[in-house]
C-alpha cells in the first residue's frame, strides 16, 4: 500500500514497501504537449503497481534519465548515483568490456518510484534477474519496423513469431513497444547463458525470415534493411535492456508498452494506450504477463535449429559495437565501408 503526503511545496513523500521515497518537484511538467507532470507519472506507476512489479521488479535495470522530462537532455546510468538512499539495492554485473560494477536492481516498488523521481520515464530491464544475472529467464524478439512500414505489417510478423516459437514448444506473449513495434516475449527456464539465448533467438528469427522473406530482415546494418521489419536478435545478448511491460515511453503522447493476448492482436493500435488510459485497461482486462509466467519453456529445440543452421553455413550475426569481437562473428563493418574502405570521395 502506498501513501503520498505533501512534505513541502517542492516535494511529496510517498510511503511504499516500508520506505519513504521523496518525489522532488512533483509539479514539473514531464510531457509538455499534454501538460502531464512528474507526479502524474508517479501516480500512474502506483496505479499499475501489481503489473509493473511483475515486469521489472527483481531485474537489473538501466537508468535512462530525463530529469527535465520528455524532449529534454537524456543520459544513461547503470550504477546508482551518489546520494542514493541506503536501502537501494544493487547487483554485481559484468559488462561487455569485462569490467564489473554494482548495477541498479529494481528490488520493489519503492526502487521503481526512486528511479522515476530521478527522471526515468520508462524502465529498461535485463532479461535476467538480480538473483541470477548471467542466466536469462526471458527470450525476446524485438520487431523494429523501417520507416514506411505500417503496424498491420508488424502484427503479421508477430503472429508468425508466435507460430515459429510454438513449433519449438516455446510459449510467448506480445506487447507493444510503445512506439511502432512489437516485442514478443517468452518465459524460459534460467538454464542457459545470454550467449545461448541469443543464439536461440537468432534461430527463431531466421525461421520467421524464411516464411516472410520480403517483410523480415536480420541485417544489423540499416543500409541493408530496406523497407522491412528488423528482428533485433541482439536484445538477447548480455547487458541488453528492453522497456518493461507497462512502462510509459518517453514521447509526447505518453504511450505505454502495453501487453496483450494473442487473440486481441487485430484490435491493437499502439497509440491507443497511454499513461491516462492504461490503468483502466489493466483493471478491466488484467495483466497478460501473469499468464506468461505460468510456463517456463525449454529452448533446446531452438538451439538444435541453430546447430542445423550452422551446419548449413549460417553462423553468427554481428554484435553491437560496444562488444569485443566475438568468436565466429562475421566482419563488423558497414557493407558500404567494406566496399569502399577509404570512404566516399
Amino acid at each position: 500500500m502506498a501513501r503520498g503526503s505533501v512534505g513541502s511545496s517542492a516535494s511529496v513523500n510517498v510511503e511504499v514497501d516500508g520506505k519513504t521515497v521523496r518525489i522532488s518537484n512533483p509539479d514539473k511538467v514531464f510531457f509538455p504537449t499534454r501538460g502531464w507532470t512528474k507526479w502524474e507519472l508517479v501516480h500512474y506507476y502506483l496505479k499499475v503497481a501489481p503489473a509493473v512489479r511483475r515486469s521489472v521488479v527483481g531485474r537489473p535495470t538501466v537508468l535512462r534519465r530525463m530529469p527535465d522530462g520528455v524532449g529534454g537532455r537524456v543520459f544513461y546510468q547503470k550504477r546508482p548515483p551518489r546520494g542514493a538512499p541506503p536501502w537501494l539495492k544493487t547487483v554485481a554485473a559484468t559488462f561487455p568490456s569485462g569490467r564489473r560494477a554494482q548495477m541498479f536492481c529494481c528490488a520493489d516498488l519503492a526502487h521503481l518510484l526512486w528511479a522515476v523521481n530521478a527522471g526515468c520515464v520508462d524502465l529498461h530491464a535485463w532479461a535476467s534477474r538480480c538473483s541470477h544475472p548471467d542466466t536469462p529467464d526471458e527470450l525476446r524478439l524485438d520487431l523494429d519496423p523501417a520507416p514506411g512500414i505500417g503496424f498491420e505489417e508488424v502484427k503479421k510478423v508477430a503472429v508468425v513469431c508466435r507460430e515459429v516459437l510454438g513449433e519449438a514448444g516455446v510459449a510467448s506473449m506480445p506487447k507493444t513497444s510503445g512506439s511502432r513495434g512489437i516485442h514478443v516475449l517468452a518465459r524460459i527456464a534460467p538454464r542457459w547463458s545470454h550467449h545461448q539465448v541469443r543464439r536461440a533467438g537468432i534461430a527463431a528469427a531466421r525461421e520467421v525470415q524464411r516464411r516472410l522473406p520480403s517483410l523480415v530482415t536480420l541485417s544489423w546494418w540499416k543500409e541493408e534493411r530496406g523497407r522491412r521489419i528488423f528482428i533485433d536478435y541482439n536484445q538477447n545478448g548480455p547487458d541488453r535492456a528492453l522497456a518493461a511491460a507497462w512502462s510509459v515511453r518517453p514521447n509526447e503522447e505518453g504511450t505505454v508498452s502495453f501487453p496483450f493476448r494473442w487473440e486481441e492482436i487485430q484490435g491493437i493500435h499502439p497509440g491507443d494506450v497511454t499513461l491516462r488510459t492504461a490503468p483502466a485497461l489493466l483493471q478491466l482486462h488484467g495483466d497478460p504477463m501473469s499468464e506468461l509466467d505460468e510456463v517456463h519453456s525449454d529452448i533446446s529445440p531452438l538451439l538444435e535449429w541453430a546447430e542445423r543452421d550452422a551446419a548449413a553455413g549460417l553462423g553468427d550475426l554481428p554484435w553491437p559495437p560496444n562488444f569485443p569481437k566475438m568468436p565466429g562473428e562475421p566482419p563488423r563493418v558497414q557493407p558500404s565501408r567494406a566496399r569502399h574502405p577509404q570512404g566516399p570521395s
